[in-house]
C-alpha cells in the first residue's frame, strides 16, 4: 500500500478509521475525504449535540460516524490504518488492538505529512519540548515573516497543520509547533529542520514512563535534513540528536546563553551571535540581534529566541531579518505578561507555566519574588524548583487541589520562606491570593503567578487563572 501523497490512488480504496472526534478528529476525517478517501469511520465515545452536528455535514460528504459509550471497544475487522487524535493514549484499548494487528496507526502530524502536494511541498521547521514551544514557533514565524516568506505556525499553535498543508496557495515555509502525543505516532515525517528546547517530566501517566516521553520527543530529529537544534544546557537533548537516524550531511547545531562555540548560537554580552551558519565560523561570528529585542528578556525566552533564530538561519534567513522581527514580536497573554505594578511591587502573569520545570524558569528571571502557585500538579514534584529558587523568595502563596505537594517541598527546603496556604476553592479565591501576596512583597519584588501546576481544578483554563489575577491586581489598584 503507497500512500505517500495525496494525489495517489490509494486513498480512494484504503479503509481509514479515525479515533476520536474533536477538533483534530474532525480535520482528520474531513482531510481523508478531501483527498479522495471513500471508507472513512469515525468513532468516539462521547455523544453530543455539537458532535451529532459536525457528524451530519462528514456524513453528506461520505463518512460513517459511531458516536456513543462503546463505539471504540472493538476495532472494525477491515480496518487498514487507524488515525487517532492526539489526546488517546497508547495503551487504549482500540490503539492497542491495532498494534497486535500490525495495523498502522498515525497521528494528525502523520496524516498532514502524507498530504503534503509533491509540486509545491512547503518545507517544516519543528519545535518540541517541555516548555517554550508556542513562544519558539511564534518567534520563528515573526522572523520567517520579516525575511519575506509566506510562513505560518501551526499545529498546537496558529493554524491546524492540515488546513496549513491543504491550502490551495501553497505557504514557502512551515514553523511546526509538535507535543509529545503527535509524535509518538509520527514515523515519516522528514523536516528540513527541527529543536528540542528542554526536557523535564510531563505527560509521564499518557507515555508510561520518562523514558518513553524522552523517546517520543527525539522523533522530531528522525529524517531531519539540514539541521537538528540542541539545548547545550539540557544534554538530554544533544543525546538525542546522536541517537537520531537524519539524513546525510544534516548538522547538529547547539543554543545557549553562554558564550557559543562552533557550530552554536549564543550570547555573547547582550547580543545573540551566530557561529553556526557563518563561511568563517571557527574564527568569527555575526551578529543577529541585541538581548533587549527580546520582549521579554527573561533568560528562558532569551533561549527561546536562540533556538528560533537557530531554525530561521538554518532556512537561510538572513541575520536583518532575525533581528526585525524579533522585535516585532509579543508573546501571547499569560506568557510571563507584566500585568501592573501596585505601591512599588510589579505583577506578572505567568498562567502558562503549568509544570514545574516552567515556573522554576519563570521564577529565576527575578530577583525577588513573591510566588503564587498551585492547582492539579499531575504527579509532579517540586523539590528541584524550590532548591533552585529559594534565594529569590520573599514569600509564597498556595491555592488548588495539590498545593500541599509545593508546601512540603518548601517546608523540607525553604523552611524559612513565609507561606501562606488560601484554602478557599471558587474563582473569587484569587482576589484573597493577590491580597496575601501584596502583604508579603516589599518595593521593588515582583509578585509572580507561575503555578506550577494546570488550572481544572478551580479555572476552566490557564486563561481563565490569568484573567482572573489580572482582575485581581487591578481591584488591589483601585482600593
Amino acid at each position: 500500500m503507497s500512500l505517500s501523497t495525496r494525489t495517489d490512488e490509494g486513498w480512494s480504496t484504503t479503509r481509514f478509521v479515525v479515533l476520536g472526534f474533536g477538533t483534530a478528529g474532525y480535520a482528520c476525517a474531513d482531510s481523508l475525504l478531501q483527498a479522495g478517501a471513500e471508507h472513512v469511520v469515525v468513532l468516539d465515545d462521547r455523544d453530543t449535540e455539537a458532535l451529532r452536528e459536525k457528524a451530519q455535514i462528514l456524513e453528506t460528504l461520505g463518512a460513517t460516524i459511531t458516536l456513543g459509550p462503546g463505539s471504540t471497544a472493538e476495532l472494525p475487522a477491515d480496518v487498514e490504518i487507524v488515525v487517532t487524535s492526539p489526546g488517546i493514549p497508547p495503551h487504549a484499548p482500540l490503539l492497542a488492538a491495532a498494534a497486535e494487528r500490525n495495523i498502522p496507526i498515525w497521528s494528525e502530524i502523520e496524516l498532514a505529512w502524507r498530504l503534503r502536494d509533491p509540486a509545491n511541498a512547503a518545507p517544516w521547521l519543528c519545535v518540541t519540548g517541555t516548555n517554550g514551544k508556542t513562544t519558539t514557533v511564534q518567534m520563528l514565524t515573526a522572523i520567517l515573516t520579516a525575511a519575506g516568506h509566506r510562513a505560518v505556525a501551526a499545529g498546537n499553535v496558529g493554524l491546524p497543520l492540515l488546513e496549513a498543508v491543504m491550502d490551495p496557495e501553497p505557504f514557502d515555509v512551515i514553523a511546526v509547533e509538535l507535543s509529545s502525543y503527535q509524535l509518538h505516532f509520527t514515523s515519516s515525517m522528514s523536516p528540513h529542520s527541527a529543536a528540542v528546547l528542554n526536557l523535564a517530566p510531563d505527560h509521564v501517566d499518557w507515555h508510561g514512563s520518562m523514558e518513553a516521553y524522552t523517546a517520543a520527543k527525539g522523533r522530531i530529529y528522525e529524517n531531519c535534513q539540514i539541521a537538528c537544534v540542541y539545548n547545550v544546557a539540557d544534554p538530554v537533548t544533544e543525546q538525542l540528536v546522536m541517537d537520531a537516524d537524519v539524513i546525510e550531511g544534516c548538522r547538529a547545531i547547539g543554543f545557549t546563553l553562554g558564550t557559543p562555540a562552533i557550530s552554536m548560537v549564543g550570547l555573547v554580552e547582550d547580543l545573540i551571535v551566530d557561529r553556526a551558519f557563518v563561511e568563517q565560523r571557527a574564527s568569527s561570528a555575526l551578529e543577529l540581534a541585541a538581548v533587549a529585542d527580546v520582549v521579554p528578556p527573561a533568560p528562558h525566552n532569551v533561549a527561546n529566541a536562540l533556538a528560533a533564530a537557530a531554525l530561521a538561519r538554518a532556512f537561510g534567513v538572513p541575520a536583518t531579518a532575525v533581528r526585525d522581527g524579533l522585535r516585532k514580536f509579543r508573546p501571547d497573554a499569560h506568557r510571563i505578561a507584566h500585568v501592573g505594578e501596585v505601591a512599588g511591587v510589579n505583577y506578572v502573569d505567568d498562567s502558562k507555566a503549568t509544570n514545574p520545570h516552567a515556573a522554576q524558569a519563570s521564577l529565576l528571571a527575578y530577583e525577588h519574588v513573591v510566588w503564587i502557585a498551585g492547582g492539579q500538579a499531575k504527579g509532579a514534584t517540586f523539590d528541584e524548583l524550590v532548591i533552585a529558587a529559594a534565594p529569590r523568595l520573599r514569600g509564597v502563596v498556595l491555592l488548588g487541589q495539590d498545593k500541599a505537594v509545593i508546601a512540603e517541598a518548601l517546608a523540607r527546603h525553604a523552611p524559612d520562606v513565609p507561606t501562606i496556604t488560601v484554602e478557599a476553592t471558587e474563582t473569587g479565591a484569587m482576589e484573597t491570593v493577590v491580597g496575601e501576596a501584596a502583604k508579603l512583597a516589599q518595593v521593588g519584588d515582583t509578585v509572580l503567578l507561575a503555578p506550577g501546576c494546570a488550572s481544572w481544578d478551580m479555572f476552566a483554563n490557564y486563561g481563565a487563572r490569568g484573567d482572573a489575577f489580572a482582575e485581581a491586581v487591578l481591584r488591589l489598584g483601585d482600593r
